[in-house]
């Protein structure tokens, strides 16, 4: 046997431990031009429609990548491509803070599902330990899955180097790209110790502006680790995502340690003290404004006074229900139904105790208007009855494994629901409306939100359904908007850091501007005033 044999053995049982890939250089030509597009996109450009087009970039040169690898993707994965599609459209569609939030989360959270799932499909099964492992082992896939692959072109070249004369072209240019970040380095150490050396090394660059040499450095370490972090993404997606076998399949691997007993007694328990308390405080929760009179309560103490401890049972009644299901020993028939319908005890009691606080909500809205912080919290609360209706279905009809399931689902929900609902847009038109009523216009409020409120204020300044009064006050949130600090019509940003609803604001107040004639600017910054012309001054930053 000769040597070039020997070392081809020797290799197959190296890679043998590891997905072999069929034309590496592909995936590296893919993944080094993703880095440079990364460079290109995010280098000295806010974030904005570059998150999307880099995440878009990413996914399908990964579905090329596998693809050419004979890897097709399982069907049940597909499906996570739709609130990826979603998510990913609003990271440059809004800019209110908690939606933007959450639509830059759920991108990233359903392409690492998708990766974690492409070849097996079964992500709808998964329990929350597969979820956190799952996430941990593409973590560590990022971090490590390229020593194998590296190890194997090494290999690869070695055995095409014994069978062919062949100028090694490729070896030679990672040679480069690896000694390159290090001459720098040094290059720019020696330059500092010697005047004349560093003035060779200016004459020498003398096309580059060397105070951007540290920069061309940094530029190219990131590209280079956006290179090993996408090898190890796109090695994980192609051979850890088969989902051969989850966690609540491994036998023991949840032992049912607590007895029936046992469990039906704390069940019981928690429903009776739930059915004490609604009972109790039955008249306090849905009395509305004639108890607040009555127990001497303001508005504001009414609707605060504990919504956040109610918010906390109900959380941990959720964790109760799910953990308590878990590790519960139901052999006889008779057992599971008394488990469950004491379950459904819970749930219902649970269910009361939510509407409760979501009336204070309601009630404090009423009083002091629509903000952020009395909206979140109203959605938030739909989503959770949702969800707790959703377990206890699951619990009855024995589905626990789908737990999880449903608590992703109600967690995309209320994601969802937020960016439909346009939280600020939707806080200037009920506010709005509210001052026909007879409310407070605060004007500070509504030059304190995002740039997606702006399309409803000029909607509401434009409308003949106002007062003459409330569109003055318009007119003032609209020219704080104009004189703020971003400089919504003068400054211009380029098309990597597009975001349509800056846009669009930028473009409306644009059109506005010469309509808003009379009023007169004062202050800087956080204590800029509009005056109106009938002498009504508004501050930029009210308290709300």
């Amino acid at each position: 046997m000769n040597s070039t044999e020997e070392t081809t053995i020797e290799s197959v049982k190296i890679t043998d431990k590891i997905t072999k890939i069929k034309q590496p250089n592909r995936l590296w030509i893919l993944v080094l031009a993703l880095g440079l597009v990364f460079d290109f996109l995010f280098w000295n450009h806010p974030i904005g429609v570059n998150f999307a087009v880099f995440s878009v970039l990413c996914l399908l040169g990964g579905l090329f990548f596998l693809f050419s690898e004979g890897y097709r993707p399982s069907r049940n994965s597909l499906w996570l491509l739709i609130p990826f599609a979603f998510f990913v459209v609003i990271t440059f569609l809004r800019r209110e803070p908690l939606t933007s939030f959450l639509a830059y989360t759920f991108t990233v959270f359903t392409i690492g599902i998708f990766v974690n799932t492409y070849l097996g499909g079964r992500w709808f099964q998964y329990s929350l330990t597969d979820y956190v492992s799952k996430f941990s082992q593409l973590i560590g896939s990022m971090l490590t899955r390229q020593k194998g692959f590296f190890l194997q072109i090494r290999q690869e070249q070695e055995v095409q180097s014994r069978t062919r004369n062949k100028f090694p072209a490729a070896a030679v240019l990672r040679g480069l790209l690896i000694a390159l970040p290090i001459v720098v380095i040094f290059a720019m150490l020696l330059a500092s110790a010697d005047a004349v050396f560093n003035q060779k090394i200016a004459d020498f660059f003398n096309f580059f502006d060397s105070g951007k040499i540290f920069e061309y450095v940094v530029r190219f370490i990131t590209i280079l680790v956006c290179v090993y972090l996408l090898v190890g993404i796109f090695l994980h997606a192609l051979s850890q995502s088969k989902d051969e076998k989850l966690a609540g399949e491994n036998e023991g691997s949840v032992k049912k340690i607590l007895g029936f007993t046992e469990a039906s007694i704390v069940l019981g328990s928690v429903a009776l003290l739930f059915l004490m308390f609604v009972i109790i405080q039955f008249q306090y929760f849905f009395g509305g404004q004639t108890n607040i009179g009555i127990t001497g309560y303001t508005y504001s103490e009414y609707a605060r006074r504990g919504f956040n401890e109610l918010v906390i049972v109900a959380f941990f009644s959720l964790l109760l229900i799910m953990g308590l299901s878990t590790i519960t020993k139901r052999e006889k028939e008779i057992q599971q139904k008394v488990y469950s319908w004491l379950s459904v005890a819970i749930v219902l009691q649970v269910l009361v105790i939510l509407t409760s606080a979501y009336q204070r909500l309601a009630l404090g809205i009423d009083w002091h208007g629509f903000s952020r912080l009395r909206l979140y919290p109203q959605v938030f609360l739909v989503w959770v009855g949702i969800l707790f209706v959703a377990i206890v279905l699951l619990e009855l009809f024995h589905q626990e494994q789908y737990f999880a399931f449903a608590f992703v689902l109600a967690s995309l929900g209320f994601a969802i629901s937020l960016t439909l609902f346009n939280v600020d847009a939707a806080i200037i038109k009920r506010n709005i409306f509210r001052v026909s009523q007879g409310k407070n216009l605060n004007v500070g409020h509504f030059a304190s939100l995002s740039t997606d409120a702006v399309p409803a204020l000029v909607e509401a300044y434009q409308s003949q359904n106002i007062s003459d009064t409330t569109r003055e006050g318009i007119g003032a949130a609209l020219l704080c908007y104009i004189n703020s600090d971003e400089n919504l019509i003068e400054n211009s940003t380029d098309w990597r850091s597009f975001n349509y609803s800056y846009w669009k604001a930028s473009q409306l107040l644009t059109e506005i501007q010469p309509l808003l004639t009379g009023y007169r600017i004062s202050g800087r910054g956080s204590y800029l005033r509009v005056r109106t012309p009938s002498n009504i001054q508004y501050e930029c930053h009210g308290i709300y």
